[in-house]
């Protein structure tokens, strides 16, 4: 786990790649894309294994079991389409709804899915709490959470090289990696990425623990 200070909140990047607000008791996640296999499938897309739903709830249970947040943010793209968050199997969908069970739980809009869906919890284009802001896309704003970039990180170990989710964090923002099975990535070292990052960021790795990285000095040499 590696700790952030963001415009005086302090916040765990998690390896899992979720983003925990300790003082308030708030999980964030982004970009969990659910239903993504049965939306490539039903545009005639490559078939993905039909499991991506559930290996991405069973892991969004692991940190509401381990953390126990009053307050889940889902950071926009929670499905991959709006068609796949109103098709969700029944047991998929209990699921979810036995996760938001007791907690405030918010949905952020996403550019996937911009609109409503019958699962109750909380719409909203932006969260403002406390210093931060929780968004999709990323602004000029300081204190702003984010997501949509799905942004990952590559580097040599032994030889090979190795890519990883990651987290990309300065003292403006934080864009979170995404957290939904199968949703692919934007290399850090991006244009678009490294215009929207401060001088001194951090790329923060996710895995079976969390390596913090400058973001620049190793984007150039991957």
């Amino acid at each position: 786990m590696n700790p952030l200070l963001l415009s005086g909140a302090h916040l765990v990047a998690r390896p899992s790649g979720a983003l925990f607000w300790p003082e308030v008791g708030l999980l964030c996640v982004s970009d969990l894309h659910l239903g993504k296999s049965e939306r490539t499938a039903r545009r005639g897309g490559g078939l993905l294994p039909p499991y991506d739903t559930r290996d991405t709830l069973a892991r969004l249970e692991r940190e509401i079991n381990a953390l126990a947040p009053r307050t889940v943010v889902c950071l926009g793209d929670s499905f991959d389409d709006l068609a796949a968050g109103l098709s969700l199997p029944e047991d998929e969908r209990l699921w979810l709804i036995r996760l938001m069970a007791g907690r405030d739980w918010v949905w952020i809009e996403g550019n996937h899915d911009p609109g409503p869906l019958n699962l109750g919890g909380r719409h909203l284009a932006a969260l403002r709490l406390g210093p931060l802001v929780f968004r999709h896309i990323a602004t000029a704003e300081r204190g702003e959470v984010s997501g949509h970039y799905h942004p990952k990180f590559s580097i040599s170990l032994g030889g090979r090289q190795v890519t990883r989710p990651c987290f990309l964090a300065d003292d403006a923002r934080v864009i979170l990696p995404a957290f939904g099975s199968y949703t692919g990535g934007l290399r850090a070292s991006d244009p678009v990425l490294q215009a929207l990052m401060g001088p001194g960021a951090m790329a923060i790795l996710t895995g079976p623990q969390t390596h913090p990285l400058p973001m620049r000095a190793r984007a150039r040499a991957r």
